[in-house]
């Protein structure tokens, strides 16, 4: 037995397939951001995020139109750009970026208790949220908390994605995945410890703090 079958044999099944269990998070998540990004002068939204290519501004703009993106208008968005995924967030950011990060910002708790989502897994919700609260948190010195659990759950799925549609599985192959501030493990081979945010991070290939990830195979995963 592995890892991480001994792990989640230890306790009970989170329910990650149903997206409505996901929903209380997820508003929470978006509220508390908001907070959060009501104390930041304006100038500092343009502060490079830990998205490649996108500065604070854009990753609030791709937030709200995630937010805003039924099923129906995600079918019709991807014919429109040609199934290209990153031609459609940029596409979403433009839409929904104002030219007055207050305006974005009122924007963004508009879209707190919305339901709408892209035909996806319920834990890419929450993987939205955790990480790019971190892309927006990190680079403006804000210290996020996070629901543990949940943040394990979106690490779990993150594992079993492949990178081409925005998991994780391949930078963690070959190693072993330990939790330190909770009951979870995956993997064989040398081992990566750190707190679940740090993983799903690095797992998303999101730089992390030094020290944050610590093991022999903690080089494996450290993105530059």
């Amino acid at each position: 037995m592995n890892e991480r079958r001994r792990a989640e044999s230890a306790q009970p099944p989170r329910g990650r397939s149903r997206l409505e269990a996901v929903w209380p998070i997820v508003h929470d998540e978006r509220a508390r951001l908001a907070a959060d990004l009501g104390a930041v002068a304006p100038a500092a939204w343009s502060t490079p995020s830990l998205c490649p290519g996108w500065d604070v501004h854009d990753v609030v703009a791709h937030l709200i139109d995630s937010a805003t993106t039924t099923r129906r208008r995600f079918v019709r968005r991807m014919i429109a750009a040609r199934f290209d995924f990153d031609r459609d967030n940029d596409a979403g950011i433009r839409a929904q970026r104002r030219a007055d990060p207050a305006a974005t910002l009122d924007a963004l708790r508009a879209v707190v208790s919305s339901t709408d989502s892209p035909p996806a897994a319920a834990a890419t919700r929450l993987v939205e949220a955790f990480v790019h609260g971190e892309d927006i948190r990190r680079p403006l010195g804000i210290v996020g908390a996070y629901p543990t659990d949940a943040v394990i759950d979106a690490l779990d799925h993150q594992l079993a994605t492949s990178v081409s549609f925005g998991g994780g599985r391949q930078r963690a192959q070959g190693t072993c995945l330990v939790v330190t501030d909770g009951d979870y493990a995956h993997g064989a081979g040398p081992e990566v410890r750190g707190r679940a945010i740090d993983l799903l991070l690095a797992v998303s290939g999101r730089p992390v703090p030094d020290g944050a990830l610590t093991g022999p195979g903690a080089p494996h995963l450290l993105v530059e």
